[in-house]
């Protein structure tokens, strides 16, 4: 109540009645409120009045709580879907990426081809993983690390000042893109700590690939030590 900043007047009253005898049934009385908060205007509720609460209530559940509801059929990239904690882990395939870094990387923002990878999401974090090939992966399938700026050896990414904004009632789709589009459109600046996630030089690498039209070299990635199976919870 103390969060309350509104002044809120009250302007109808619902009270249910119950049987006491053997029927199971039971009745419900509608009433207006005058200016003093006193009800007036007795009468069984219609169903108008029922199907507007009714509305009201799913209204407010839906922004209270998280949906994740789909658009379509399920995609195929989704490989986990948890709609009540929230949390979705999903693939990319391979493909080309606009990429940006700060200057003291020495890096020009442009557009690269980056490896298959695996993403982890809540509300409030992301996990990244590199995959081995563009297959969907199983639970036996070996988690690479992702080879970026920003991401800690355990996979989980440093979101810095990242104002992460995704609606409680998005869908399962916005939800996903929402994610990767926060992770490809923020400033990759440092590597984390001693961790370099690829074999060679980090930074030798995106340059390269920044330069021409190659595929990303499988060869640089590192095996993780994070197992499919320890993210299904």
């Amino acid at each position: 109540m103390e969060n309350i900043q509104d002044l809120y007047h009250p302007t109808s009253a619902l009270v249910f009645y119950s049987s006491t005898g053997s029927s199971t049934g039971g009745y419900v009385e509608h009433y207006d409120m005058d200016r003093n908060g006193n009800p007036i205007n007795a009468h069984p509720l219609t169903v108008r009045e029922a199907e507007l609460l009714a509305k009201s209530l799913t209204l407010t559940k839906q922004d209270k709580e998280p949906s994740l509801r789909t658009e379509t059929i399920l995609n195929p990239n989704i490989l986990f879907l948890d709609a009540v904690n929230v949390k979705v882990i999903w693939y990319t395939k391979k493909m080309r990426r606009d990429m940006l870094f700060t200057e003291q990387l020495g890096l020009k923002n442009g557009t690269a081809n980056v490896p298959p990878m695996l993403w982890v999401a809540t509300r409030q974090s992301l996990s990244v993983y590199a995959l081995p090939n563009n297959r969907r992966p199983t639970t036996k399938t070996k988690l690479c690390y992702a080879p970026f700026f920003n991401v800690y050896e355990s996979g989980n990414v440093c979101l810095g000042n990242v104002d992460v904004q995704i609606a409680r009632t998005a869908s399962l789709e916005e939800f996903t893109k929402a994610w990767e589009g926060y992770f490809f459109n923020s400033y990759f600046s440092h590597l984390m700590s001693s961790y370099n996630p690829v074999k060679g030089n980090c930074v030798s690498l995106w340059k390269s690939l920044l330069q021409k039209e190659k595929n990303f070299p499988m060869e640089v990635l590192k095996e993780s030590n994070v197992k499919l199976n320890s993210l299904l919870k």
